[in-house]
């Protein structure tokens, strides 16, 4: 049995809506990001899951992924997505796999918040997150729009996020 095998065995673990870490998120995204499922509370590094809420007319800059593969549902809202230059429609039930290298962005050009369920292998979105956020309890009113950290293209690409714009 592998070490992720290992890891893994016999494991289980329910995170209910409140439950975990949250995240504010600064612009251009201005939502916020919920990781559930994480190596913390796992033990498991072979991938970890949560959910970004977008702020109406906010976006998720473009970017890739060079080590992990992500898959995103759409759970709630409307916007676009767009990979590798195609846009496609995002409506809840929307599934995307993005693998290595594929440049994606996510916009919410819909009235309500867009709510994107994430799966990203190897683990480590999560990390992301918290360097760029600020923390936030289920229930705070949303914070004032505020920038992203000065070193955050640093901080993506120590994460193996690349192409960023």
């Amino acid at each position: 049995m592998s070490e992720i095998e290992q890891a893994a065995a016999g494991r289980a673990v329910v995170m209910q809506p409140d439950e975990g870490p949250s995240f504010w998120q600064p612009v251009p995204a201005s939502g916020h990001a919920d990781p559930k499922l994480t190596p913390d509370l796992t033990g498991f590094r072979g991938l970890s899951m949560g959910y970004q809420t977008v702020a109406p007319g906010g976006r998720v800059r473009t970017h890739s992924h060079d080590a992990q593969v992500e898959l995103q549902i759409c759970f709630r809202g409307e916007g676009t997505v767009t990979v590798d230059g195609a846009a496609h429609k995002l409506r809840p039930g929307t599934a995307c796999f993005l693998g290595y290298d594929t440049k994606h962005e996510i916009v919410n050009d819909g009235a309500d918040e867009l709510v994107m369920l994430w799966v990203i292998a190897p683990s480590g979105l999560e990390d992301f997150f918290a360097a760029i956020g600020r923390p936030r309890q289920p229930g705070d009113p949303a914070p004032e729009p505020f920038t992203r950290p000065a070193d955050v293209i640093a901080t993506e690409r120590a994460m193996g996020m690349q192409d960023t714009k």
